[in-house]
């Protein structure tokens, strides 16, 4: 069983460090495709096709280890209605919120900053 650290030996993590946990999730956050889910469900929760059709180039499989993921993580809910075929939604939690708001940051400067990056990757050739 698992147990969770106090407040105090929260604040000891060392994500510098290569065997801190915070590297785990790290990986998870630092993913393009967990940012757009996450921003894709920050308004309201969606079906799985509702999703997969939103991301251009997103493949089923991919989505589904994303969507475990987050679910395992805590940011994510799975919720299955008793419907023909089984109808299957997904909803942020509170700390997948928490988590949207920050990625959202990260999202709108890539938008405003993509130009001064294409100019820049063009100056510098191939």
């Amino acid at each position: 069983m698992e147990t969770i650290p106090s407040a105090a030996e929260a604040k000891a993590w060392n994500p510098y460090s290569a065997d801190c946990p915070t590297r785990v999730v790290l990986d998870r956050i630092a993913d393009k495709w967990t940012v757009l889910v996450l921003g894709l469900l920050g308004d309201r929760p969606k079906r799985f096709n509702q999703l997969r059709k939103s991301v251009d180039g997103l493949s089923q499989k991919v989505l589904t280890q994303i969507l475990r993921g987050l679910e395992t993580d805590g940011l994510v809910t799975r919720t299955a209605f008793p419907t023909v075929p089984v109808t299957v939604e997904y909803a942020l939690t509170p700390l997948g919120d928490s988590l949207r708001t920050t990625l959202d940051g990260v999202r709108l400067w890539a938008e405003a900053n993509i130009e001064a990056i294409l100019q820049a990757r063009k100056a510098k050739g191939p």
